[in-house]
């Protein structure tokens, strides 16, 4: 039967991939094809072929055909636009690549090779967040963590560079891009923490040694002021409750950043990278960012007023 023939030639031809032959399995896959020219699997197998043997116009033809033949196919989307990418026609790999991840959103290579466009674009917010997926959907996935430890460079951001590329080489030890870039990074991190760290001075230790409210406010304590257990009892009890009340608030500052705006940076995000949303479900995304950072807000605006009275009540205990 044609389809005994057309199973047994892409076999012979897997075969021959294997062993590195890939004129030979190319012929098997054309034979296989002349037989079943609508059979997706024997277009798949030829763009594979022909992207072994660097023929990228080939590798885009059949890979495209595979994306007509089987549409739910995400593999043959995400090489799609791998492919376009080598080609450089990178408006045409966006949506391809898209299109593959939404009909698989596990599949780590797809975000990578999306960041790779995003970053030949000089986009480079967008590259960041495309790798970051990739890495989320795969931790080990070397080469991402590599090439975002390259844009946080680019950015000046060498903390984040450097934390990216140790975690590339603790995937990949010996590779020497990685390695000197790592070097480069910590070096940099290095002469900025020397600039930003003050030289000590002899003011600046005698400085240190005085009482840490008398330093901020300017003043120095009086050894031999009078202390009133009823006066003085009441302001500290204040200060204590007013110091808890603003550990308070800071709690609740960091559980809106965690709760509320991280899920909208991601949602929005994934709105506007990974899927063809309509504009009703993009502007309902952007009110939810938008109502997460007023809470932040509001809540910043709370913890500073409430740190602002711990350090009105520490400049009335030093006054009194």
């Amino acid at each position: 039967m044609a389809k005994e023939n057309v199973e047994s030639l892409c076999k012979k031809a897997q075969q021959a991939i294997a062993q590195s032959d890939n004129d030979l399995a190319k012929q098997y896959f054309l034979q296989a094809l002349a037989l079943r020219s609508d059979a997706p699997d024997v277009h798949y197998g030829l763009a594979t072929v022909c992207f072994l043997q660097n023929d990228l116009p080939g590798a885009a033809y059949h890979f495209k055909e595979v994306t007509r033949l089987d549409p739910l196919r995400a593999g043959a989307y995400i090489n799609l636009g791998a492919v376009y990418n080598r080609l450089n026609q990178l408006d045409e790999a966006i949506p391809i690549l898209r299109r593959g991840i939404q009909l698989d959103m596990n599949r780590a290579e797809g975000y990578y090779n999306l960041g790779v466009v995003y970053r030949k674009k000089g986009q480079a917010e967008l590259a960041i967040q495309a790798y970051r997926e990739a890495t989320r959907v795969n931790p080990r996935f070397a080469d991402a963590h590599y090439n975002l430890g390259n844009l946080y460079m680019e950015r000046e951001q060498f903390g984040l560079a450097i934390a990216h590329y140790r975690q590339c080489l603790e995937l990949r030890p010996n590779w020497e891009k990685a390695i000197r870039c790592l070097e480069q990074a910590e070096a940099i991190q290095e002469q900025v923490e020397e600039q930003m760290t003050p030289k000590d001075s002899p003011d600046e230790e005698q400085a240190a040694e005085e009482p840490a409210v008398a330093a901020a406010t300017g003043r120095t304590l009086d050894p031999d002021r009078t202390v009133d257990p009823q006066f003085h009892g009441v302001l500290l009890s204040t200060l204590h409750k007013a110091t808890i009340d603003s550990e308070n608030q800071g709690r609740s500052f960091l559980k809106i950043l965690e709760s509320e705006i991280e899920p909208a940076i991601k949602e929005l995000s994934t709105c506007l990278l990974y899927s063809d949303s309509s504009a009703t479900e993009l502007d309902q995304c952007v009110q939810r960012f938008e109502a997460a950072v007023a809470n932040l807000r509001a809540a910043q605006s709370t913890l500073k007023n409430s740190m602002e009275r711990v350090r009105l009540l520490g400049d009335q205990l030093v006054k009194t």
